[in-house]
């Protein structure tokens, strides 16, 4: 260890880096918070962004401003890219490309997952995944823009593509997604239109196994299908989609039947996640086990095997019985920092312990499913425990605030009043309805 204070190195501000940061603050340690965004986004919430429900500002805070009270933090931005065990250095990279260098004594890995695409990259062209607020925002700007260009259109099949959507993976993000898109359907659009009936877009959810939510009780999972049904959500399961492109998607059934093509311009990965690079970058060179996912394998403290010094906490800590759940990383956050805390004491380290406090899962208004071990209930209930519990997590008082009031909104009129969305201007060759693209330029002169 340097000489002086402690410097506490935490990679990554969501749930995780945020806890602990926090209870590292006023401590006897010197703590920098690096994050590649700048600011906390309550990922759980990012469909109700993506839908038009809530803005990002009620979901997201400056981490600057979060952790401006505690005097020994500091925030920086930038990604971390390159890690030197031997020297305790990171190599952070600057939105310009620039590199920095920052040294640390201990290191906390929270930099959470990514989507993955099962080595089919390509098609995150077409199938934006939902991790970030650039995610949020893209996939708000399709679903929408799907409605408007539809209405454009002739009846026929070329506005039935705009008018179809489809989601794979079925788990809480996939099927709360589904649901958004079938409530914006069939209610806040319903008298928008004069040409076409936004009622009569079909939504088609995907999964590998044999119902949706599976994380969940067969009897909420069940439950969950019938809403889903009752909102003309067209279920497929036991298949997997294994192309995307500019028109549509092709589904491999997984009993080896023949393929099948549906036609649609809108399609929204929930599919799977990995490892961020910069994760796997890290355990090679600590020298660390990883699941196939890209999890870093992690003693019963969440310090990597031979470095005490280094945790990893939230969705890239690799032991059994941790799920992906932002009550996951929160809970190691503040055991991290406690790890940290006990070490500057010279006291021992406990062991993690992982308190399950349940799940929930939003399908349309006034119906939700929440697990929180025995207690199980879905419906009206199972709604308003739903809201709360989220509200409950959001960073910052002002949030949690105004937060509960739009929520609250809701509950009497099915508007949506942040549904704004921009297209053009960003130039980027994989961004689809932007007339500045030469990408796209080039394939709509090629139609």
């Amino acid at each position: 260890m340097s000489s002086g204070r402690p410097r506490v190195l935490i990679i990554g501000g969501g749930f995780g880096g945020l806890f602990c940061a926090r209870r590292l603050g006023r401590v006897g340690v010197d703590v920098t918070l690096l994050d590649r965004a700048a600011c906390h986004v309550f990922q759980p919430l990012l469909y109700q962004c993506a839908t038009g429900t809530l803005s990002i500002g009620q979901i997201s805070r400056s981490l600057r401003e979060e952790l401006s009270r505690h005097r020994n933090v500091t925030t920086l931005l930038g990604e971390a890219v390159q890690l030197d065990p031997d020297s305790r250095r990171v190599t952070a990279r600057r939105p310009d490309e620039t590199k920095f260098d920052v040294d640390y004594d201990y290191l906390v890995i929270a930099a959470g997952m990514r989507q993955s695409y099962f080595g089919n990259e390509e098609f995150a062209a077409w199938a934006p995944g939902m991790k970030t607020l650039d995610d949020a925002l893209s996939i708000r700007r399709r679903v929408f823009a799907a409605f408007e260009i539809a209405e454009t259109l002739p009846p026929g099949p070329e506005r039935d593509q705009w008018l179809t959507f489809a989601v794979t993976g079925a788990g809480p993000t996939g099927v709360e997604l589904a649901g958004q898109i079938r409530e914006l359907a069939t209610r806040s659009l319903a008298n928008e239109f004069h040409k076409i009936e936004p009622e009569d877009a079909r939504v088609l959810l995907f999964d590998g196994g044999d119902r949706v939510l599976k994380s969940f009780a067969p009897a909420l999972s069940e439950r969950a299908s019938h809403i889903l049904e009752d909102l003309g959500v067209e279920l497929h399961f036991g298949v997997h989609v294994s192309d995307v492109r500019r028109d549509g998607v092709t589904v491999s059934p997984k009993d080896g039947s023949a393929e099948q093509e549906y036609a649609t311009r809108t399609v929204l990965w929930t599919a799977g996640v990995e490892g961020v690079p910069f994760a796997r970058h890290a355990a090679e060179m600590l020298g660390a086990a990883t699941d196939r996912s890209g999890r870093i394998k992690v003693d019963a403290d969440l310090s990597v095997p031979g470095h005490p010094e280094v945790f990893v906490i939230g969705d890239l800590a690799g032991r059994d019985g941790l799920p992906g759940v932002a009550e996951n990383a929160m809970q190691g956050g503040w055991h991290a920092a406690a790890c940290i805390r006990r070490d500057v004491a010279q006291r021992k380290r406990k062991d993690f312990r992982y308190r399950d406090l349940g799940s929930a899962a939003y399908i349309s208004r006034g119906h939700a499913v929440v697990q929180a071990g025995p207690v199980k209930f879905a419906g009206m209930l199972g709604w308003l425990g739903w809201g709360f519990i989220h509200i409950a997590f959001l960073t910052g008082v002002r949030n949690r605030f105004s937060t509960v009031a739009t929520w609250m909104a809701t509950i009497a009129r099915a508007n949506r009043s942040d549904r704004s969305f921009i297209l053009g201007g960003s130039g980027h060759p994989e961004e689809p309805y932007t007339w500045e693209s030469p990408v796209h330029q080039g394939q709509r002169s090629a139609d």
